[in-house]
């Protein structure tokens, strides 16, 4: 689905949206959100930016506290937040594409089902792929010179959201052997900070709140975007990085590496799913529709701030926030790939890293 696509379906879902409902008091509570990776990744950073803000439009200003659940790529704090069932609207869950991507496969270690939760929020992301400096001295545009260097990179496993670098490397020719098993990508640029790593990529808050920290020290070299999309539906360069090139273009002056075919549908459909609705805020099974209305108000309340854009560009990045049925169209969006990209998807796990999902 294109942005103009999904922004048409969200306009059409609020347009269907229900009469406002009796404001909720959430005086003196404390609500916990919960994320399922570590706190040094992307996705810590994007809860943390949030929570405050949610506080404050929240009724009665409640307290939001981040906490951290992870575990196997994140599918067991989502595993968990499957047996959860609404109380008094005081647990928040946030997902990414490493929780989407699971379930968009049938991993079998999934045990949830994203149609059971409420989604309040949706916010898409880019990506960044960068090299350490030396060898990022020999990157020209393209990954012709970096075909014979051996790279390492520490890996969430290849059927989370690293699946796009790692298709996107092999589609260029390079060498990158993944170290399976961090608990989330900001593991991964800690082991690229010690030099255990190689090549690291990272999504759009997570590199703005680390790894651009080495790249201004010269210890890092920006390789490419994963890019962003236009209303065609075409693959532009990310706006909260327009000086860096897409993989598309890097692909396209690399030699052997073609932006048509099998391999770019598949790792395009998982782009879409991946990144343009990246991370999603649920609460739970059996929430009240007062309590899904007064969140989905106040996230609505937080885009709507006068320095809202001033302050997620350089926390988060500049990218789309959906909420209420916007939310709900983008859940949908994120959690939808073809046949053919999943048939594909799966048939090269299984032959570039042994990865049965059967």
């Amino acid at each position: 689905m294109t942005i103009k696509k999904l922004a048409a379906s969200v306009a059409a879902a609020a347009l269907l949206a229900s009469p406002a409902l009796a404001e909720v008091d959430m005086s003196g509570k404390t609500i916990e959100w919960v994320i399922p990776f570590s706190e040094t990744g992307g996705s810590a950073k994007w809860a943390n930016f949030f929570a405050p803000l949610l506080s404050e439009e929240l009724p009665g200003n409640p307290t939001v506290v981040v906490k951290f659940m992870p575990g196997a790529g994140s599918t067991k704090g989502a595993n968990w937040f499957q047996e959860q069932e609404h109380e008094d609207g005081t647990l928040l869950f946030g997902t990414s594409g490493s929780t989407q991507f699971p379930y968009l496969l049938g991993d079998p270690r999934v045990r949830y089902e994203y149609s059971d939760w409420t989604p309040v929020m949706a916010s898409g992301t880019g990506g960044v792929a960068y090299l350490n400096a030396e060898d990022g001295a020999k990157f020209d545009g393209s990954a012709n010179n970096l075909k014979d260097i051996d790279f390492i990179y520490g890996s969430q496993g290849a059927t989370r959201l690293d699946l796009v670098p790692l298709l996107a490397w092999e589609m260029l020719g390079m060498s990158v052997e993944p170290v399976f098993g961090i608990k989330g990508r900001g593991d991964g640029r800690l082991m690229f900070e010690r030099g255990e790593a190689t090549i690291d990529y990272q999504t759009s808050s997570g590199y703005l709140g680390g790894s651009m920290a080495m790249v201004n020290d010269g210890k890092a070299v920006p390789m490419m975007t994963w890019g962003a999309l236009n209303e065609a539906g075409d693959i532009v360069r990310d706006p909260t990085f327009p000086d860096i090139p897409t993989f598309k273009e890097v692909c396209e002056a690399t030699d052997g590496c073609e932006t048509s075919g099998e391999a770019w549908d598949a790792w395009k459909a998982f782009f879409v799913a991946g990144f343009p609705v990246q991370k999603i805020a649920f609460l739970p099974a059996g929430t009240p529709d007062d309590v899904a209305e007064t969140f989905s108000n106040a996230f609505d309340a937080v885009r709507n701030r006068p320095d809202f854009a001033e302050i997620a560009a350089k926390r988060v990045g500049k990218y789309e926030v959906f909420v209420g049925d916007g939310a709900k169209a983008a859940t949908t969006t994120g959690t939808t790939v073809t046949d053919e990209a999943k048939n594909f998807v799966t048939n090269w796990l299984q032959e570039a890293y042994g990865v049965s999902l059967k």
